[in-house]
This record gives C-alpha cells, sequence and structure tokens, in this order.
C-alpha cells in the first residue's frame, strides 16, 4: 500500500495481482473476479446467531416490513436485496433457479418455498425498499456445531459470504463469543476486528420480563463493551428487541386504539391478565376484546410489548405517532441503526476492501502457488498502512473507556475519527455550508491540538497512540481540502 493510497484502491489491485499470479487456474480467477465486481456492489451484512436468537425479527426491525422469514426455508442463506418490485428466486443444487411465489400483505410479504429445503442452497428476495438501497441483508442459518478443527461451517460461510456482521447473542455467554473467535485465525481477522456489532437481541427478555428489562439489557450491552474479550471481536454491542421495535415501525391506528383501551383498565388489574399468553387470549377481560384481536396483538407484540405499551399510553404517549417513536427508541431499534449506519454503511468501502483483503489470504492459504509469498506480503503491507481500520479499532476502544480519555475528549475523537459521520464537515463539527478556509482552519488546529497529546511524554501509551490515529485523520483532511475536496 503505497503512500497517499486509498484502502479500496490497495484491495482492487491486490485482487488483479492475485489474477494475474492465478491466471492458469480458471475457477480461482472467476472467484477472484467476483471479488473485484463485489468491490462496487452494496455492502453485504450478514444477520448471524444461535438457534432462537431472533434473526429475522432483528431483519424485519431493521427493514420495517415483514419479510422475512422465506416459509420453510430452515438451513438456506436468504439474500434481500433491492428490487423495482417484489421477487424471490430459489437456487436448488444442480437445478436452474426457481421463481417463487410472492404474497404481499399489508405489512410486507410472505414467499413459500415450495419444496423440500434440503434441495435450495440459496434464496434471494429482491424487495423495493429504502433500506435495501445501500446494503443487502443476508439470513443465515442457526450457527450451531463444530467441523474439522473445530470450525463453525455456517460461521465460514457467513464472514466469507458478508463485508459485516450483526451477530445476534441473547446475553454474550462464552459459548458465543467462542464462535466469533473462531473467524480472527488469519492475518486480516486478527489486525482488522472491525466488521462485527454484538448484539443482545431479546432485550425484552433480560431481567424476567420487567418493564425496566430493556434498560437491564443496556447495562449488560455497556458491560460487554468494557470486556476486553469482547472488544477484541467486535466494534460495538448494542441491546435490541428486535420484537418491540418491529411493533413500533409497523404500529397501526387500529392496534393504538385496542393499545389504548388496555391502558384504560387499571395496571395491577391488567397485569394479572399478561401472565402468561393463554390468559391473556382466553381469560376475561375487565374491557370488551374479542379473542381474535387479542390473538393478533400478542403475536405482533407479545406479552413484555402490550405490557410495555399500555404503560406508555397511561405515561402521556397518547397517540399512535408519539406510541409508535417511543417504541422504536426504547427497543433499542433506533441505537442499532445508527450503529449499523455508522459502523458499517458509513464505512462500507473499508469493509468491502476487507472482504478483498480476507478472500485473497483465505485462497492463499488453501491454494498455494509459487509467486503466493509476494501476495502474503502485500496483504500484511496494506494491513500495515490502513488508517481506516486504525479509525475503526480506535473508535471501538472510545465506546468502552479503555484509553481513559475524559469525556469531551473521547467525544471529540470520536467525530475527528468519523463516529459522528465520515464528511469533512461532520468530522470537524461545523456546518454542512462552510467554506474551505473554515474547514482548513478547524481541521489545522485539531492537528496541532491532537499531535501535541501524542507527543506528550506525561500521557499513557495507550492515549498517545489514540492520539496519533486522530493526527493522522487531520492530516487526511487537510490533504483532502489540499486537493480540492469539500
Amino acid at each position: 500500500m503505497t503512500v497517499g493510497q486509498r484502502l479500496d484502491e490497495a484491495a482492487w489491485g491486490l485482487l488483479h495481482q492475485a489474477i494475474d499470479l492465478y491466471q492458469h487456474n480458471g475457477r480461482v480467477v472467476g472467484h477472484l473476479r467476483q471479488q473485484v465486481a463485489r468491490l462496487e456492489q452494496p455492502l453485504r451484512i450478514a444477520v448471524a446467531g444461535p438457534w432462537r436468537a431472533g434473526k429475522s425479527t432483528v431483519l424485519n426491525a431493521l427493514m420495517g416490513e415483514e419479510v422475512a422469514p422465506v416459509e420453510g426455508a430452515d438451513g438456506i442463506v436468504t439474500w434481500y436485496e433491492d428490487g423495482a418490485s417484489p421477487r424471490a428466486t430459489a437456487y436448488p443444487a444442480g437445478q436452474p433457479p426457481q421463481e417463487l411465489t410472492v404474497v404481499k400483505s399489508a405489512t410486507g410479504m410472505r414467499v413459500d418455498l415450495g419444496w423440500r429445503a434440503g434441495e435450495v442452497r440459496d434464496i434471494v428476495v429482491r424487495w423495493p425498499t429504502r433500506a435495501l438501497r445501500q446494503v443487502t441483508f443476508i439470513d443465515t442459518p442457526a450457527l450451531s456445531g463444530t467441523g474439522e478443527h473445530c470450525r463453525v461451517p455456517v460461521m465460514d460461510r457467513v464472514l466469507r459470504d458478508s463485508d459485516a456482521v450483526l451477530f445476534l447473542t441473547r446475553d454474550g455467554r462464552d459459548s458465543d463469543l467462542r464462535l466469533l473467535e473462531s473467524g480472527r485465525d488469519g492475518a486480516v481477522g486478527q489486525a482488522a476486528p472491525v466488521n462485527v456489532i454484538m448484539v443482545l437481541s431479546r432485550a425484552d427478555e433480560v431481567g424476567g420480563g420487567r418493564i425496566d428489562g430493556l434498560l437491564t439489557a443496556r447495562q449488560l450491552a455497556r458491560r460487554h463493551q468494557r470486556d476486553p474479550r469482547v472488544g477484541a471481536v467486535a466494534v460495538n454491542v448494542v441491546a435490541c428487541s428486535g420484537s418491540v421495535g418491529l411493533a413500533g415501525r409497523l404500529l397501526s391506528e387500529s392496534d393504538f386504539a385496542v393499545l389504548a383501551t388496555l391502558a384504560g383498565v387499571p395496571r395491577a388489574e391488567l397485569d394479572a391478565h399478561l401472565l402468561s399468553a393463554d390468559r391473556f387470549v382466553r381469560g376475561e377481560l375487565p374491557v370488551r376484546l374479542d379473542a381474535e384481536v387479542r390473538a393478533a396483538l400478542l403475536a405482533r407484540f407479545g406479552l413484555f410489548g402490550i405490557r410495555l405499551a399500555a404503560t406508555l399510553v397511561r405515561s402521556g404517549f397518547d397517540s399512535r405517532v408519539k406510541l409508535s417513536a417511543e417504541l422504536i427508541r426504547r427497543s433499542g431499534l433506533t441505537e442499532l441503526r445508527e450503529s449499523v449506519n455508522r459502523c458499517f454503511v458509513d464505512r462500507r468501502e473499508t469493509l468491502k476492501a476487507r472482504s478483498a483483503l480476507a478472500a485473497v489470504e483465505a485462497l492463499v492459504r488453501a491454494e498455494p502457488v509459487r509467486g503466493a509469498d509476494d501476495l502474503v506480503g502485500a496483504i500484511e503491507q496494506i494491513l500495515a498502512g490502513a488508517h481506516e481500520f486504525r479509525e475503526l479499532r480506535l473508535l471501538a476502544a472510545l465506546r468502552n473507556s479503555r484509553l481513559g480519555f475524559d469525556a469531551e475528549l473521547a467525544s471529540e475523537a470520536r467525530r475527528l475519527i468519523g463516529g459522528d459521520g465520515v464528511g469533512l464537515a461532520a468530522r470537524l463539527g461545523v456546518e454542512h455550508e462552510a467554506d474551505v478556509r473554515r474547514l482548513w482552519k478547524v481541521a489545522a488546529d485539531a492537528q496541532w491540538r491532537w499531535r501535541d497529546r501524542a507527543q506528550d511524554p506525561v500521557l499513557p501509551l495507550a492515549q498517545r497512540r489514540g492520539a496519533e490515529v486522530v493526527v493522522r485523520s487531520c492530516e487526511g483532511m487537510l490533504a483532502e481540502l489540499a486537493a480540492g475536496g469539500r
């Protein structure tokens, strides 16, 4: 990686260097050309986790529509891409692609597989929604079991096919961490563990279903952020109840009317009917609600969601719009979406370049040939010079307070390295209309301030190294301004 060369340019050059080296192997060249094409495609984000981690619910919450899962698609990788019209295509093993029947509903769609799931490896669902314009979501089979050399086959494919991973877990237990650690056996995995966000995905179940369970889950997420073992495999930890977030995004006026009716029941009396699903659906409520209406509400909200929504209505969130916004906020979905945007979407070129490096590294390991050492050396050189990876690692360190910066310094460092947005104005904290002279002055002032910190022998080494990353980011902004950037 030459001085001043961007990471995505270096990755493109590495892929073509590999194509030249393996030019007599048509299969490998085809694979490498697919990696080149991926550099221009939307960012691939896999949603992965163990059984019953809530993958499809979180995926639907992020898209704001009930699109996943595909009926009968257990064990199949399902891709969700942007498209002009709803469409689903199955790819059976050894057979031509097959178009599937798509049934639209008021809140999304339903896709029926139509044959034995074992015959299908992948399904591609195309759905017109803004959430898929910059990313492709990948719904993966449950992670369980290990194969040869303690590898997890599904996790291997997740890391190979995606650029970033939302790793869903109930509580970040040791077995789940080992799944993530299994993907860090190469130079790229060790040097750039920047492509995973850990999601405590069933946050409403923390604390035994109490109303303050979501707050407890957020506190648990913050504790995980401070865990060095978690920091070595994930750039952020977010607590999110996918079911509450999705219910908030899909909340209708009729849903709100039912919840407002339930909110009129004294809390103690209503809670007695929310001890079990059967009691809520079949019991004698003090208000008139048909069993079908109760069952539909329970399916969308769950017992916790109904209890939370009724409490919020009593607290003044007395319209569909207000209640929807508060359910989404409390669910953690807003924080998750912001984290996806900041860590993944804003850094998509960096993450796609990382995928290219990992692909070439895996190829050299699996099929070594004469001259492959040059590719290994090129990968090491790129990793050593990739400031983009250093920024992402520093962002993770700033989130869990490992460096010991005070709140004001940590906030400024986070902003300067792109934690609040990667544009110049966002990094420098100035208005978007600021002219070049103002941008230059703010960047230069920040550079000198942080250079002083980087060279201060009194500060701990970790803080000085963090300051060096900030200085390099400021230098990059000044170089961009000098080249005519805004």
